[in-house]
């Protein structure tokens, strides 16, 4: 049977919610929901989605660390965001997040996230050894 490991970094603002980050099974990691938030919870970038999409991909960065993989394993992700007129900060930011290997994406207009004024979440799905 294949070990499921939790992925959970040290952030404080991770153990007031009762899910994990991230998980692998085997080679694959699945990342929840980034969200633009540094390790105390705090909205980085405020209403720049830029700023914000890059705080996500540094986020999942970190996660996927944890579990020995690197954003070249990435193979799909999803995004949510608040407004699509927007979608130019979060092209420039993902194309900044994955200059070797672009993933399959799809990106998803969601009239809110978890917070308000979150304005992007991504989601990650990895293959350790892909990239």
């Amino acid at each position: 049977m294949t070990k499921r490991i939790e992925l959970n970094p040290k952030w404080p603002w991770a153990e007031k919610f009762d899910f994990n980050l991230g998980i692998r099974v085997g080679n694959t990691v699945y990342i929840s929901g980034s969200v633009a938030w540094d390790p105390d919870g705090n909205i980085v970038g405020g209403d720049d989605m830029l700023a914000q999409s890059r705080q996500a991909f540094a986020n999942i960065r970190e996660i996927l660390a944890e579990a020995g993989a690197t954003m070249d394993d990435v193979v799909k992700i999803n995004a949510f965001l608040t407004d699509m007129a927007r979608y130019a900060g979060y092209s420039a930011a993902r194309a900044e997040a994955f200059p070797n290997n672009m993933p399959a994406s799809t990106a998803v207009a969601s009239p809110v996230l978890i917070q308000p004024g979150l304005l992007v979440e991504i989601e990650a799905i990895a293959e350790i050894g892909s990239g």
